[in-house]
């Protein structure tokens, strides 16, 4: 039902299509060995549209865009593609590169996740994920390093006294294992910065919010509570291994990484212990505490449509754009572990019945319970900050740079190379 609706709205009709015809597109993805969100999607969709098959095409995870970018200016990029954040929307939707999806977008009815999707009353492609940033922990490393678990009302530095606590916890016991695990991305510092703190604005040209969150991370770093960014980079450490072989007791990643620690534990690629997740800590204490509505950030993951697409494929692509961003896929999602765009309460409790998934009151409470930032607010000029702020991430964290003076160059270069462009 829902192909033929969308049939008698796509613009494809120089190219009539017979909807009892089989048709296959393609679709976008990345590591799919540990990532079973994309074929769930394709398999639920099969199971309500028989004639229509998904196949999955993958890419490297770390050069995701980069490699969609040059696929789609070659005309070899897959009928339908992964916006993994909302960093690069503006450039694919002002480059041509992104299908009208408006009479989908019609179809989904509400669903908050949609508007940063939506340009000029149009609409370019449609989230099926809406990750937060949580606080993952093993309860056994903290019950060896005999230190109290979390409670959901930390600061910042309550969670750098307990990085620390647990590093010198677990070395007295024994274990390599480091208090915390900050992996190399720009976001696990600035990510929290901008959300967090008040009056923060990505696109001001001021970064100075930036300087507490990179001061906790330098000085958690230089006292051997978590890797450095410099052994993590010469190493290639995962935070899949090292959260999930217990090499570190805490780490801050999306509510994404749940689906995965699952699908490894279960083939052994990661180790079987006690875990749950809490809040992120917070920028000061109005925010923390389960009476309370933790702040934290998140961007959605949508799907567009390439749009060379074959134009007989299009109404299948358009159908299968509505169904990832339905409940029935939202479940679907959920019993991999994954967070979707569409929140039912259903949907939660399917989560949290998973096998392996911590049921206690404040892993629900951190899933449930936040109010979610943009890591990328949508502007023409999100693409050119963020690599410019990816610069002095590396020049902080590696500590080439000093930190007032790294602050000082992005400003100037923000200002002088992107903003006033």
């Amino acid at each position: 039902m829902a192909l033929t609706l969308v049939l008698a709205g796509c613009g494809g009709e120089d190219e009539p299509v017979d909807p009892n015809a089989p048709v296959t597109i393609s679709l976008a993805g990345w590591s799919l060995s540990s990532t079973p969100e994309f074929k769930t999607l394709a398999d639920g969709f099969k199971a309500t549209h028989p004639k229509v098959t998904v196949e999955l095409k993958e890419y490297d995870v770390v050069n995701y865009d980069t490699q969609m970018t040059a696929d789609l200016a070659a005309g070899t990029a897959p009928d339908v593609y992964v916006l993994k954040n909302l960093k690069n929307f503006n450039t694919y939707q002002s480059g041509g590169q992104l299908l009208d999806v408006s009479d989908t977008g019609h179809t989904i009815g509400a669903l908050p996740a949609l508007a940063p999707y939506q340009v000029d009353g149009k609409t370019y492609a449609v989230p099926y994920r809406q990750d937060s940033w949580v606080l993952y922990y093993n309860r056994d490393l903290f019950a060896k390093a005999k230190v109290a678990p979390p409670t959901g009302n930390w600061t910042w530095d309550d969670y750098a006294v307990a990085a620390k606590q647990l590093t010198d916890g677990l070395k007295a016991a024994g274990s390599t294992a480091t208090g915390v695990y900050q992996h190399t991305w720009q976001s696990t510092v600035q990510g929290f910065a901008l959300a967090q703190t008040p009056g923060a604005d990505l696109l001001s040209g001021d970064y100075a919010y930036l300087k507490p969150y990179y001061q906790r991370s330098l000085d958690l770093q230089a006292a051997g509570a978590q890797p450095t960014f410099g052994t993590a980079n010469t190493n290639k450490l995962t935070y899949q291994a090292q959260f999930g072989k217990q090499q570190s007791a805490m780490m801050l990643m999306g509510t994404w990484y749940m689906a995965t620690l699952l699908n490894q534990r279960a083939s052994g690629d990661a180790e079987t212990f006690d875990w749950g997740i809490a809040p992120a800590p917070q920028h000061d204490r109005s925010t923390a505490g389960t009476s309370a509505t933790p702040v934290t950030f998140g961007d959605p993951t949508g799907m567009g449509i390439n749009p060379k697409i074959n134009k007989g494929k299009v109404a299948a692509a358009q159908a299968f754009l509505a169904y990832v961003a339905s409940e029935d896929a939202g479940k679907a999602l959920a019993r991999i572990g994954i967070t979707p765009a569409r929140t039912t309460t259903p949907i939660t409790e399917t989560v949290f019945a998973l096998d392996g998934v911590p049921d206690d009151a404040l892993s629900k409470f951190a899933y449930g319970t936040h109010e979610i930032r943009p890591e990328n607010p949508v502007s023409k000029h999100t693409n050119g900050v963020q690599n410019v702020l990816a610069d002095l991430h590396s020049a902080v964290m590696s500590d080439s740079k000093g930190l007032d003076a790294a602050i000082t160059e992005a400003q100037n270069r923000a200002k002088k190379e992107v903003l006033t462009q």
